[in-house]
């Protein structure tokens, strides 16, 4: 079984659901998983550490103050020795703690030192559920990579019906074991491969302190680049002007004009194996930039534009063993538009996304798009976390990848 002989660490938190979590690691072990178990104080009001104890086979974790049961330190050693932690069922309360970096008890602290797949199975009230706090909290969590296990939907403990009900073991392993394969599919699996990725918006300086613009983020470009480093790819991300932090264990080069973006990419894509072009580049700039500040007057004011390079055709034209992915950002005929984009700029790929819709727009944690291949398939996604999307669109280059040999 995908599960057998792997290490889980399996988080109980202060909520009624907490005796479905006995079942829960009865079915692990059945799987052949070893469980440790870490309990909040508060699921200790619940179910007794002695039930998961002798479920479990193993000691189970209260307290950070408790007599340690081995010389390691006890939050390093669960983090570490962890190939899964789930946190089952996982309370509005611990949900706000991870999402806001609070580490103030075992389970928190644990959850943080660890560099395994973090599952999450919310379980709580159906209005605390679809609290617009939690429901921004998972969405950041999943935006840095967390997994998170839909709840149920039906009548609740507390009288109220709705979502909030923590799924049945056995759907829970089910979801596991996706999640995990998943996970395992993707480790390493771009090692070795040579990829850039352009990320933000450009400026078009006016004069000194103006210039044009325009609203992209970078966030789907920093997950692209986030995500491909870490599964293995050499990563040089290429940015223009943006509030993120540079991603870890990426090169980094930063940019601000269209012209700049052009140079640096066209620099590096002889040794490129994929280009993913995220940034929103600018069109046009203006043909004349001013000295000095221009001074507001009762006047009009005219700029006269010129266009600018058109990098991702540039590179469509003189590509060869490269998969070039582009990404079409519209208003209106997505699928129109996006199509002549990716035969015109001679593409693998084309990433588009209706801007207009919510959930889909600039500055969003998710998107939701519809993939088009030189093909002509066109694959149409769900909303997700742009982090989740990235891992997709990686998923699908690591295919043209393996087709072109």
């Amino acid at each position: 079984m995908l599960l057998k002989g792997k290490n889980i660490v399996l988080g109980v938190t202060g909520g009624i659901a907490a005796y479905k979590a006995v079942e829960l690691v009865s079915r692990l072990r059945k799987a052949g998983c070893n469980v440790d178990v870490i309990m909040t104080e508060a699921a200790t009001k619940f179910v007794t550490p002695l039930t998961f104890r002798e479920i479990s086979g193993n000691p189970v974790t209260v307290s950070m103050w408790d007599e340690p049961k081995q010389w390691n330190v006890a939050h390093v050693s669960l983090a570490t020795k962890a190939d899964l932690f789930v946190i089952a069922p996982a309370t509005a309360n611990i949900i706000g703690k991870i999402a806001n970096g609070i580490a103030d008890d075992m389970l928190s602290t644990t959850v943080m030192a660890t560099k395994a797949p973090v599952i999450l199975a919310p379980a709580m009230n159906a209005n605390m559920y679809q609290n617009p706090i939690v429901i921004q909290n998972l969405a950041k969590l999943a935006g840095l990579g967390y997994h998170i296990i839909k709840p149920a939907s039906g009548w609740l403990a507390c009288g109220v019906e709705g979502p909030g009900r923590l799924p049945e073991p056995a759907e829970l392993v089910i979801q596991i074991e996706k999640i995990y394969r998943r996970c395992s599919q993707r480790l390493l699996d771009l090692h070795g491969k040579r990829i850039v990725v352009t990320a933000g918006g450009t400026r078009e300086p006016i004069d000194p302190v103006r210039y044009i613009g325009n609203r992209s983020s970078g966030k789907m470009g920093y997950a692209l680049a986030t995500a491909a480093a870490e599964r293995g790819a050499n990563v040089l991300l290429i940015s223009g002007p943006t509030a993120l932090a540079k991603p870890p264990n990426v090169e980094f080069i930063q940019v601000e004009s269209a012209r700049q973006m052009r140079d640096a990419v066209m620099a590096n894509f002889a040794t490129a194996d994929v280009v993913i072009k995220a940034a929103a580049v600018a069109d046009y700039r203006p043909k004349v930039v001013a000295e000095h500040k221009i001074k507001k007057s009762d006047d009009t004011l005219t700029i006269v534009l010129e266009k600018n390079p058109d990098i991702l055709r540039e590179l469509g034209q003189v590509k060869q063993q490269q998969i070039l992915v582009g990404f079409a950002a519209e208003t209106d005929e997505l699928i129109a538009n996006a199509t002549e984009k990716l035969k015109k700029k001679n593409l693998d790929m084309i990433v588009a996304n209706d801007v207009t819709l919510p959930g889909a727009g600039f500055n969003a944690d998710t998107n939701i798009v519809k993939l088009l291949y030189a093909d002509g398939t066109i694959e149409e996604l769900a909303q997700m976390p742009k982090r989740e999307l990235a891992h997709v669109i990686l998923d699908k280059i690591r295919y043209l990848l393996h087709k072109k040999g």
